[in-house]
């Protein structure tokens, strides 16, 4: 069964969720996802982590937010992702 995005581009969009670890930049944010997966070898759960850059059009994404981000067509030579939703907010002190 296909649903109405998929009917129309053919592709299902990739999505991440994870953190905001930098909004220095205008209209980009760093997104940092972490996964779990287990060793090969030894069997023990490691987590490992990934960046992304990801494209905000307007800059109200701040460091420490939980974000969605999806893929999307390549707007620079690293942004081909965009940021669908905002998950929760940074707790400031």
């Amino acid at each position: 069964m296909m649903t109405e995005a998929t009917k129309t581009t053919g592709k299902v969009k990739r999505t991440l969720t994870g953190t905001v670890v930098s909004d220095k930049m205008d209209k980009t944010v760093t997104v940092l996802v972490e996964r779990t997966v287990t060793h090969a070898t030894f069997g023990k759960v490691i987590r490992r982590s990934k960046k992304y850059h990801a494209h905000v059009e307007s800059n109200d994404v701040h460091a420490g937010d939980v974000v969605v981000i999806e893929e999307c067509r390549p707007i620079s030579k690293t942004k081909s992702w965009k940021v669908s939703r905002l998950v929760s907010k940074a707790v400031t002190v």
